[in-house]
């Protein structure tokens, strides 16, 4: 056991080493939440916190970092943190996109909240980066606390690896994070003398007594913030797989080359051999190399039925076809084995299966036939002379199409445009010029890709005009109806 002697003698710098080195999303929060003890840091003005914890912490490792977040935390766009320091701002769900979102938050000065119901990061999966991402991310830390970011041939990062990264940095500019924590509703004003609240559960969280100002729902596509209606995009039937298999980092390993994405429109004779050898039928195939030894592939239902994958057909009903129960995952584990032998040439022929937080083998069959969007992006509600402010970011917002690897990238758009909003509404600017321009922005967010960007990525910021190439406007009238 642990001397409690040498627990008191530790310095502040050798706390703040270990939550630099920490992974894990319980070792992150507790070794930061200790490191803030020792500083005695009290203040709740986020702003004021990352003064305070940069004035005490001065050692080479971390004036770098210092360094780095200052020069982003100074641009222009955030009015030295002053323009929403008089915001409460609550974030729901800690995923990439959310965290990313209370970011900037922070640095436009509000007093940020996040609240994520699990208590663990346990995706395994790998995103695409766009090339704007790296620089973004590159601005946040994301080389110092992960020194292999995007050292690879193709720019990716697992999904948990990622949240890891941004909950530092936002727990470094004052964010506070709570796991296990979930939403429920919004509550009304009960008199002109209260504010805006939430209801989450656990019943005796303190988060339900806080007054909140603005609220960003980042909590995947099952949204729970009500008065978003759908729009739902439906194409013919679209079956995807996702597998992440152990990466032991063995040098056979290492030469295992990665496939940015084969398509069969591009390359007929590669998967026409594939399914003449193994009875396989894809569209596509994309293979990352990060933490796993990630795949993600588009296969045909024909191949899925002939290989024993799926039990029965059902023709009219596709969450039936991929229920659980006619998913026959010994058959499904033979597919991709057979998949990935072949894609990589056998240059990958060891096959462990990485294990997810419920015990089982990382393998997923998912339909993506249908994408789905949200008609708006934000609303503004008034009661008891109270405004508050809801919008959504990320998938809740718009569901990514995976093969064009556009999740993480419009997300972060997503967020950008979202503190770009709130910065307006911290600015008391008329309900319906913040709406109409926000909506302006969310039609252009479904058919961005990387091409019709700005590509000085350096000068990016909240600032839309910064990185898209052409801002439509909109009749004010056109979004009334959402206030």
């Amino acid at each position: 056991m642990e001397n409690t002697s040498n627990k008191s003698k530790r310095s502040p710098e050798e706390f703040f080493t270990r939550f630099f080195e920490a992974e894990d999303c319980a070792q992150i929060l507790h070794s930061f939440k200790r490191l803030v003890n020792l500083l005695g840091i009290k203040s709740e003005n986020s702003r004021e916190f990352y003064q305070s914890l940069k004035g005490k912490l001065q050692t080479w490792k971390c004036k770098s970092l210092w360094e780095l977040l200052d020069n982003r935390a100074n641009h222009k766009d955030y009015d030295r943190g002053t323009t929403c320091e008089h915001l409460q701002v609550l974030v729901i769900g800690a995923g990439p996109i959310g965290l990313r979102t209370a970011i900037e938050m922070a640095l436009l000065g509000a007093q940020v909240v996040v609240v994520e119901k699990r208590t663990s990061f346990a995706r395994n999966n790998v995103l695409h980066l766009w090339p704007f991402l790296i620089d973004d991310f590159r601005s946040l830390g994301a080389k110092r606390f992960y020194g292999k970011f995007c050292s690879g041939a193709i720019n990716h990062i697992s999904i948990r690896r990622l949240q890891s990264i941004l909950l530092k940095t936002a727990l470094i500019f004052g964010v506070k994070v709570f796991t296990g924590v979930t939403f429920n509703e919004v509550v009304e004003p009960a008199s002109e003398d209260e504010g805006w609240k939430c209801h989450v559960t656990p019943e005796n969280h303190p988060i339900n007594e806080y007054e909140i100002d603005v609220v960003i729902g980042a909590d995947g596509k099952k949204n729970v913030l009500p008065g978003f209606a759908q729009i739902e995009m439906r194409g013919s039937l679209a079956i995807g797989i996702t597998v992440n298999f152990v990466n032991h980092y063995t040098e056979p390993e290492v030469n295992v080359e990665e496939i940015s994405g084969i398509a069969y429109q591009f390359n007929p004779a590669f998967f026409d051999k594939l399914y003449q050898q193994k009875g396989i039928k894809l569209e596509n195939i994309v293979y990352y190399k990060d933490e796993t030894h990630y795949f993600v592939m588009t296969a045909a239902k024909a191949s899925l039925l002939e290989r024993g994958v799926l039990k029965k057909d059902y023709v009219k009903d596709s969450a039936q076809l991929l229920a659980d129960d006619n998913v026959n995952r010994d058959e499904l584990m033979r597919y991709v084995i057979d998949t990935v032998h072949y894609a990589t040439r056998g240059q990958l022929d060891t096959f462990e299966f990485k294990i997810t937080d419920r015990g089982q083998p990382d393998v997923a069959v998912f339909d993506f036939t249908s994408i789905k969007k949200a008609e708006n992006s934000a609303r503004i509600r008034e009661r008891k002379g109270s405004k508050l402010l809801i919008g959504l970011v990320g998938d809740s917002l718009l569901e990514p199409f995976w093969p064009t690897g556009s999740g993480c990238a419009r997300g972060v758009l997503s967020a950008l445009d979202a503190a770009w909003m709130v910065r307006s509404f911290a600015q008391d600017k008329p309900p319906l010029q913040i709406l109409s321009e926000r909506e302006n922005i969310y039609r252009l967010l479904s058919g961005t890709s990387n091409e019709n960007l700005h590509k000085n990525h350096a000068a990016y910021s909240i600032n839309p005009c910064t990185r898209y190439k052409t801002v439509p406007h909109r009749k004010l009238d056109e979004v009334s109806a959402r206030v």
